[in-house]
């Protein structure tokens, strides 16, 4: 199969390079990948100039022309990353199964030290943290990576600081993200560093995903209609009330930290999310509950306590007017305990 060469791109367009491991996790590069192929798009929809829109390449750590992915299909064409030629304006370092083999290459790893001192910004999506950690350019910087991972992240690269909550970090030029479709959140933040606040709502909207996801990584759903507001203040409120869960949260309190008038608050802010700030609230102590329904094996009682709930009762009164469900039948289903196969590192 013949190659599609790489051209050196026109001065208005941004070369997005993924760099995909063997047995690659498709969505790590599908759904960046949409979202920064849909900005030329978008910019015409919205009357912009098209200008700085993307062009994404796949270069591949072995020398095939196509990358299979843990799904079963392939991704393709793809360049041998030695092969990569022309100026770069972002690398995403791509996860999968193969990031062991690839953290341990040596040619890989000096190919990604020279290619950190001219590429504009440089980033990893899932464990596609460990190729850049193996490189050395994550030294002494906080980074994430999939949730299942960071331990031994930690152990495997010690003068790397890892937060585990967080959906991404960006720091100087070099981003880090969380597990699989935490690689969007981070495509769409990259976009809205480009090309604006509109530009990536619209993106966002049209994908059904919210534009911020507040919280950290540990936030792995929410209905949150509020990031699509263009209020400051709200933007930053969300966060705030995510980690105040368990606290009571009156309306006066919320306005409080919002800096507005009770009634004031209650107005914005149901105007530019579309609930009222007690619906909201519920949903997301509903939302912090489903997490730790599946991820624990905590009582209801406990899960109730921690997300604010005065009791399981009230908890299971929520969970029947948001989900249509009771707490004991959502942990039946979607509770899981995936079995983990270790990273290792000669």
């Amino acid at each position: 199969m013949e190659q599609t060469p790489i051209h050196k791109p026109a001065s208005n367009v941004r070369r997005v390079l993924f760099l995909a491991p063997v047995s690659l996790q498709i969505l790590d590069v599908a759904g960046p990948a949409e979202i920064f192929g849909r900005t030329e798009a978008v910019l015409g929809r919205l009357n912009m100039p098209v200008v700085g829109a993307y062009r994404v390449e796949l270069a591949s750590t072995r020398d095939e022309a196509s990358v299979p992915t843990s799904c079963g299909l392939s991704l393709s064409p793809a360049i041998y990353y030695r092969n990569v030629r022309g100026p770069i304006d972002t690398l995403l370092v791509a996860g999968g199964r193969g990031v062991e083999e690839a953290a341990n290459d040596p040619d890989l790893q000096e190919w990604l030290r020279e290619l950190s001192k001219s590429v504009r910004r440089i980033g990893s999506i899932c464990t596609g943290a460990f190729p850049l950690a193996g490189a050395g350019l994550l030294d002494g910087r906080c980074v994430t990576t999939h949730w299942q991972w960071c331990d031994q992240f930690r152990s495997l690269f010690p003068r790397v600081r890892v937060d585990s909550e967080r959906i991404f970090i960006r720091d100087e030029g070099m981003s880090t993200s969380a597990g699989i479709t935490a690689g969007m959140d981070l495509a769409l933040s990259m976009v809205e560093e480009d090309h604006g606040h509109r530009v990536a709502m619209q993106i966002a909207r049209e994908l059904v995903m919210f534009l911020r996801r507040p919280g950290g990584q540990s936030q792995f759903s929410t209905v949150l209609a509020g990031q699509f507001s263009d209020n400051e203040t709200l933007k930053e409120l969300v966060p705030w009330m995510l980690a105040h869960l368990e606290q009571p949260l009156r309306v006066e309190d919320l306005a409080t930290q919002a800096g507005m008038s009770s009634r004031n608050f209650t107005r914005v802010f149901t105007d530019r999310t579309g609930y009222s700030p007690a619906a909201y609230l519920e949903r997301l102590r509903v939302e912090a509950a489903c997490r730790r329904l599946a991820e624990s094996s905590r009582g209801t009682k406990e899960i109730a306590i921690q997300c604010g709930f005065r009791d399981a009762d009230t908890m299971r009164k929520s969970f029947r007017r948001v989900l249509n469900t009771t707490p004991e039948l959502y942990r039946q289903v979607f509770a899981a305990t995936p079995e983990l196969v270790p990273l290792q590192r000669d």
